[in-house]
């Protein structure tokens, strides 16, 4: 087998590892074709750039956004209700769903409840969220709090419905107590999988977020995107959705820098 064979053998075999350098290649390899594809479909005249504008008019809308303020003072109003909402609701949720996935009772009380409202649909709550709360940063935040809280719950409690039965055995065997099992072996063996669930939850409320936006806003990269549309101006529309990208990737990593440092048994494990 030559060289260049036994390199794609280790690349498509399951879970083995890849160097830095065919990591940085692939990305780079599917987001330069992406982008080419993009500047053919632009300069090219393939597509009509009221719809798609071509690269360098939303690097100009880019600019000329972050120049006004209108992009960093939305950014901030987005930022600033996404993590309120995200962090009420995984401060409800965590807890919950270790108590759900590890105590019979617990998972009997909240299963009906959870399991119903998660399927709702979270824009069909918008127009009794602003009946009740009214539109402005109260009535975004639980938007955020309804879309993420009753997914980040099962979630968790799945998490912690995992955890082997022979750690709980080998715990009481050596003679832990009830609150020592709870707080030096579930807490632990469950916090990698949390971390994870947050990760992936918090995805989702920046589309929960968006949707609050475009629906009753007056402010926040979502309102700008809206904005944008009704005055057929597509570059800040791409510019609203890149930084969303951005900010999105920003805190996919801090998830992650998380997890590395405050549970280095993760990996382990």
């Amino acid at each position: 087998m030559t060289s260049a064979a036994l390199i794609v053998n280790r690349m498509f075999t399951p879970r083995r590892p890849i160097s830095r350098g065919v990591t940085l290649g692939a990305g780079s390899i599917l987001s330069g074709g992406i982008l080419l594809a993009w500047c053919v479909g632009t300069y090219g005249g393939l597509a009509d750039p009221l719809f798609l504008p071509a690269p360098h008019r939303v690097v100009g809308a880019f600019w000329h956004s972050l120049m006004d303020g209108s992009l960093l003072r939305n950014t901030w109003a987005s930022l600033l209700v996404i993590n309120v909402g995200f962090l009420l609701s995984s401060l409800v949720a965590v807890p919950l769903g270790i108590l759900m996935g590890s105590f019979r009772v617990v998972a009997a009380a909240l299963e009906p409840i959870v399991n119903f409202t998660r399927y709702l649909p979270v824009t069909s709550m918008i127009p009794l969220l602003i009946l009740w709360i009214g539109i402005g940063f109260e009535e975004k935040v639980a938007v955020i709090f309804i879309g993420t809280f009753f997914q980040q719950i099962v979630m968790i409690s799945d998490v912690s419905a995992r955890v082997p039965a022979e750690l709980f055995n080998a715990s009481y065997t050596l003679g832990a107590t009830r609150w020592q099992v709870i707080t030096r072996m579930l807490l632990p063996a469950t916090l990698p999988g949390v971390m994870d669930t947050l990760r992936v939850t918090m995805g989702w409320a920046w589309t929960y977020l968006v949707v609050a936006e475009l629906v009753a806003s007056s402010s926040g990269l979502g309102y700008m995107s809206m904005q944008a549309m009704r005055g057929l101006h597509a570059e800040y529309i791409f510019v609203g959705i890149l930084v969303i990208g951005l900010l999105g990737l920003a805190t996919d990593q801090i998830f992650k820098w998380i997890k590395i440092v405050c549970l280095p048994w993760a990996e382990q494990r």
